[in-house]
């Protein structure tokens, strides 16, 4: 990490590290004491306490980065690989938060996610559930992997997107009929003339553009079998392929205007009565501590601050990605980035 970086990277580490350490105790002290006598008010208590930190990545696009959008879903739940909830901070407030963890194994994963999916039927407030379809984040191996399948299957050659896996789907869209109104399609795309978000731009301050576009399809209008849901799914990646070729031709995707929410003030408050919080409390236990009057203080300090940049490194790797490049049979050049992902709704 160069040194420009990381003399921005450490504070704003240390701040985001250190009261996400504070909100994870307030949830560990909430879900040992309050959730078994009242789940409902667990999980209520929950949102505005996980919102603390959710609002600080908020405040890092938005006010710090200056990243460009259509918009923000907010209230979300997700679909995440096991290990993500090891991650300090973020990946422990989504386990107290009910983020559903599976081992990539559908052996194991199937009665995970039916019963991580029947957990939210009784959930007190409106929520998302993102669940990423191609089951992994995209690089330019798994793609040309997926080309190669395609192509020896018989199945449309994707030029930006991996080929979905329909089972995890299935089962969600099964088990979420009854309550959850509608799915969401997704689809994220990057400017060729914007560089990609990534954690550390973000940490930096260097802003990016990103194109969201998004469809809602009816719960009720999703076919009545499994088989018939899996190809549904299938038909829309193949929609979603093409979608990201007219971006990439006309770095837009579609004449709707774009609309762009602003920034929310609430974030932009929450970060600053953090720091408020923060520095108040640092300079009085370093008065307290005497911290930094003698050598082993400051080496504790030294050390403090290098398990946070390493925490941050870490942070920056998992976040990372890669832009798609296009399949050989495709004729133009594609420097997008495409995501998706389907989210099931639930409202009262």
């Amino acid at each position: 990490m160069p040194i420009v970086a990381a003399a921005v990277v450490v504070p704003l580490g240390l701040l985001f590290f250190i009261s996400g350490l504070v909100v994870n105790l307030i949830q560990a002290i909430c879900f040992i004491l309050i959730r078994p006598v009242s789940k409902n008010l667990y999980r209520r208590i929950n949102r505005v306490v996980a919102e603390l930190l959710w609002l600080e990545l908020v405040w890092l696009i938005d006010w710090w980065a200056g990243v460009k959008r259509s918009g923000c879903l907010g209230s979300s739940l997700a679909v995440m690989k096991k290990s993500s909830k090891f991650l300090p901070v973020i990946g422990w407030s989504m386990w107290f938060s009910e983020y559903l963890f599976l081992e990539r194994s559908w052996a194991k994963d199937e009665g995970t996610l039916k019963s991580g999916v029947q957990r939210l039927k009784d959930f007190p407030q409106p929520f998302w559930l993102a669940l990423f379809v191609e089951g992994t984040r995209f690089t330019q191996a798994k793609l040309l992997a997926a080309q190669e399948y395609a192509a020896a299957t018989g199945l449309p050659v994707p030029r930006n997107v991996l080929i979905p896996r329909t089972k995890g789907f299935v089962t969600a869209v099964s088990q979420m009929r009854s309550f959850a109104p509608a799915i969401y399609d997704v689809t994220v795309a990057i400017p060729k003339s914007s560089p990609a978000p990534t954690m550390l731009r973000l940490f930096e301050g260097r802003p990016s553009v990103v194109h969201v576009h998004i469809k809602r399809h009816v719960m009720r209008d999703l076919p009545e079998t499994d088989e018939a849901v899996a190809q549904w799914c299938k038909d829309i990646f193949v929609a979603k392929d093409a979608l990201l070729d007219k971006h990439t031709v006309e770095q837009t995707f579609g004449d709707q205007q774009l609309k762009v929410t602003g920034r929310p003030p609430k974030s932009l408050l929450v970060v600053t009565a953090w720091a408020c919080l923060l520095i108040l409390g640092a300079l009085k236990f370093l008065y307290w501590s005497s911290l930094l009057s003698s050598w082993k203080g400051i080496a504790f300090s030294a050390l403090g601050l290098g398990v946070v940049t390493v925490l941050m490194q870490i942070l920056i790797r998992f976040s990372q990605s890669e832009r798609s490049t296009p399949a050989p049979v495709a004729p133009t050049n594609n420097n997008n980035k495409g995501e998706s992902s389907g989210k099931p709704e639930k409202q009262q």
